[in-house]
């Protein structure tokens, strides 16, 4: 199983609670999971990197479990109980040199320090939809959710939040513009922060201005926005909505560069590569897609079985297609199949045997016809 972790570079969660390996180079995907005990509960909410150098691979379940997987070694190597089921499904999950952080949909926010039972806990507000790490000062968070406005914490001084988000002015019927953020994400090298709405608005927030106000807002589509990505060239950003609808929007100006196309299911996880323009998705629809950002072609279309909740991307260089992807399927192998092996030990029916018995059958229910006739006949 260590051959097949090291030549994976896109890691994906799905419903079923199997972490999924893809070689988008070999065109091979593998399934990492315990069979035997697997269950609904192990549904895979949130993946994160354990280490700078990726051989970790942090997987956060509903159950409340954090397994931490190893690419190295190609098998989970610990198991944390960071939180109940009853406290919500995860919304975000994080590392810093000697801690753990992880937050819930109830707002509750922790920080699992290293050789220590004590936990610094927050409560970021109810309703959380997302939380996120800031890459270059990685003590900062960011929460946000429905009816819950952006935060920025400082996990060293955990007591309130850096910066908290203003509401829009009201619309022209004098009305509050409801809040709804689902996807955040720093900006490098700067202070700002963009994020996406439910009621499919993109904004960019400057805790470093004045104001608390969005110093940019554009909007995208009629449906809520469920993820949103920075690509490597940090003056535009890839959303991605509820309709399987993706979108590379300027920063500058808040317009619509273009569309990614080829998606058939609602959007929930969307990563850009670190350094190369490209961007992977997976959602409803089963399937792993990358896009080019440059010519917005589909460079792989991967089809995983099960319904997916999240993906992790490496920063290893990934191939790039010669052709774009013409909507076929792509030829990928995957081995350690969570429905195929529920089928190879299944009983074989045999249709001869079966046709056998339908005719059987036919014969008896048409022997009791005749009889009951020819009774009627006699009386």
């Amino acid at each position: 199983m260590a051959d097949k972790s090291q030549v994976c570079s896109v890691w994906v969660g799905s419903e079923t609670g199997i972490l999924k390996g893809v070689s988008l180079s070999k065109k091979q995907a593998f399934n990492f999971c315990e069979m035997s005990c697997l269950s609904r509960d192990q549904e895979v909410c949130v993946l994160g990197w354990g280490d700078e150098h990726e051989t970790e691979v942090l997987v956060g379940s509903v159950n409340g479990t954090v397994k931490t997987f190893s690419t190295e070694k190609g098998i989970f190597t610990e198991t944390r109980q960071c939180g109940e089921s009853t406290q919500g499904r995860f919304t975000g999950i994080a590392v810093t040199d000697s801690a753990l952080i992880t937050c819930v949909e109830t707002g509750l926010l922790r920080v699992w320090k290293e050789g220590s039972t004590d936990t610094v806990e927050i409560n970021a507000g109810t309703n959380v939809c997302r939380m996120r790490q800031n890459p270059s000062q990685r003590n900062q968070v960011a929460t946000g959710g429905k009816e819950n406005g952006l935060k920025v914490w400082d996990l060293e001084r955990p007591e309130t939040p850096i910066f908290t988000s203003k509401n829009v002015r009201n619309d022209w019927l004098d009305m509050r513009v409801p809040e709804w953020v689902r996807d955040m994400s720093f900006i490098p090298d700067s202070d700002k922060i963009v994020t996406c709405t439910g009621h499919h608005q993109v904004r960019v927030y400057d805790p470093a201005s004045p104001q608390r106000r969005p110093v940019l807002e554009a909007h995208f589509g009629e449906y809520p926005l469920t993820a949103l990505s920075l690509p490597a060239n940090q003056d535009s950003v890839v959303v991605g909505n509820t309709h399987g609808e993706l979108a590379i929007l300027d920063l500058r100006k808040g317009l619509v560069r273009g569309c990614l196309k080829g998606l058939a299911g609602g959007v929930r996880g969307l990563q850009c590569h670190p350094s190369l323009p490209l961007v992977a998705t997976c959602g409803l629809d089963r399937f792993l897609r990358v896009h080019s950002l440059e010519d917005r072609s589909l460079q792989h279309k991967v089809y995983l079985k099960s319904r997916l909740n999240c993906v992790l991307l490496s920063s290893k260089d990934l191939e790039l297609s010669s052709s774009a992807v013409t909507g076929d399927v792509e030829e990928v192998k995957e081995e350690g199949g969570e429905v195929d092996e529920v089928w190879d030990t299944m009983e074989m029916i045999n249709d001869q045997a079966k046709k056998r018995a339908t005719d059987e059958e036919e014969a008896i229910v048409t022997g009791v016809e005749k009889t009951m006739k020819k009774r009627k006949v006699v009386k």
